[in-house]
């Protein structure tokens, strides 16, 4: 009877065991260490702290990121945090990658840069591109800004959206993510920060993943900036029923 009991126990504890790791397995899990490093990349391109920035993309490439991920990364950033920090970015970045090779660590490449340059309405092209952002209908031109300076407007469909957003080296949640990260690091960007919150979560970024981010940018920037970015994923929850 004794034995009956213990197989019995041991069989329950094992099921019970069993379904717990299911269930972990199938929980949502916060960002990657590629993505992370993809995060703490971008907060210091953003910062101009070009020191923090060679030792996050030393390990960004330790994490497997390739060449070309975290140049499209440092192109991307121009668009946000301007053409100086970006450059420096990437001279930074020549730096680090010239180091290893001499040190003989050959990084990967990865995948090669396309671009479709076969479209004939560039602001057509963007214009789709931020609707599968975004989830919602883009009026042409945009209301506002887009009305009352049409260059900006086209400047920001024919070139971020379309340009930039449509290579296909990262995905858009990767490219959110930098976006982000880079917003989120800087003064004065809560009405571009709450958009791109909005956008990221669309295309599947998860509360965990950004609970992540924003710990990330309680390192490298401050608890300020971490806590306005994790106010604004409030506020867009309660805005959406959550």
């Amino acid at each position: 009877m004794n034995s009956f009991v213990n197989t019995f126990g041991f069989i329950a504890l094992s099921v019970f065991l069993t379904i717990k790791a299911n269930s972990q397995n199938m929980e949502t899990p916060g960002l990657t260490q590629q993505e992370k490093s993809f995060v703490y990349i971008s907060s210091f391109t953003a910062q101009g702290n070009i020191e923090e920035l060679k030792t996050a993309l030393q390990e960004g490439l330790d994490n497997g990121l390739t060449l070309n991920e975290i140049n499209e990364e440092l192109v991307q950033l121009y668009a946000y945090c301007g053409f100086p920090k970006s450059l420096n970015g990437i001279t930074a970045f020549m730096e680090v990658v010239k180091n290893r090779t001499e040190n003989g660590i050959q990084d990967e490449q990865g995948k090669e840069i396309r671009m479709n340059d076969t479209v004939t309405d560039k602001y057509e092209q963007g214009r789709k591109v931020l609707e599968e952002l975004t989830g919602m209908p883009q009026k042409k031109p945009a209301p506002g800004f887009g009305e009352f300076s049409p260059r900006i407007d086209a400047f920001l469909k024919e070139h971020l959206f379309a340009d930039i957003f449509s290579s296909d080296v990262l995905s858009y949640r990767q490219q959110e993510l930098i976006t982000i990260a880079a917003l989120a690091s800087m003064p004065g960007t809560a009405s571009q920060l709450g958009a791109h919150l909005f956008m990221g979560i669309n295309v599947g970024t998860t509360e965990d993943q950004l609970s992540d981010l924003f710990t990330i940018i309680e390192k490298t920037v401050g608890k300020t900036e971490a806590e306005n970015g994790r106010k604004l994923l409030t506020m867009l929850k309660a805005r959406k029923g959550n």
